[in-house]
């Protein structure tokens, strides 16, 4: 079950956005990212712990790498080409993740934060086409 968001922000201007660095967008992206999942988290309500731990798996960049293969059949020349800017952009990685891994997830979190500020409905095509995996041994604390 997706949730939806609330309405997102009015889209920037093209000559504001072009001002913005890749890591810059991947910084907007991450978080925006998290939100989406976090939200798709809340129901049926659990115990503050377990949404932590569902999150967690989610916003790796291990799973944003494969969100973003996913999706890439749905991306247009012009999304292909900011998702390509953010893993050129991608300095630096954890010691755990390959280069490869990191630069996937930088390039999903520069195009989410792109499509946030440039094409909000977009950007809610693309969360719709996500598989995000729900946690079937979840107990349903509704009643607490």
């Amino acid at each position: 079950m997706n949730i939806n968001l609330p309405p997102l922000p009015q889209p920037l201007p093209d000559q504001l956005l072009q001002q913005l660095s890749p890591g810059a967008l991947a910084y907007l992206g991450d978080a925006v990212y998290e939100l989406y999942i976090r939200a798709n988290y809340l129901i049926p309500p659990k115990r503050l712990h377990l949404y932590h731990s569902l999150v967690v798996a989610q916003v790796r960049a291990e799973t944003q790498a494969r969100h973003l293969r996913s999706l890439a059949p749905h991306f247009t020349p012009a999304e292909t080409e900011i998702v390509r800017r953010g893993r050129n952009a991608a300095t630096g990685r954890p010691k755990r993740l390959s280069v490869s891994i990191y630069q996937q997830a930088t390039g999903l979190e520069t195009l989410i934060g792109y499509l946030y500020l440039k094409d909000p409905e977009r950007l809610t095509y693309l969360f719709a086409q996500l598989e995000i995996e729900k946690d079937t041994s979840v107990v349903d604390y509704t009643g607490l």
